[in-house]
């Protein structure tokens, strides 16, 4: 059984991409790499608002009063 991209996954990716290229633009552009990091940074704020709000773990509100069995 081969593994299957999930929707977080790619989320979990563009969270580092984003912050990888910020790093890459800040270093071969005059741009200083602290305004692209923070730049870049704000795009990762944003794919993570995507996958918490937009599309979330859970399909209904009400999912979330659904109680959980004990661990122990």
């Amino acid at each position: 059984m081969g593994y299957t991209w999930q929707y977080y996954d790619l989320v979990l990716l563009g969270i580092l991409g984003s912050l990888l290229a910020g790093v890459v633009v800040g270093r071969v552009t005059p741009t200083e790499p602290q305004t692209t990091l923070v730049g870049f940074s704000a795009l990762a704020a944003v794919v993570m608002a995507h996958g918490l709000f937009v599309n979330g773990p859970v399909d209904e509100p009400t999912d979330l009063t659904d109680e959980v069995e004990a661990l122990n």
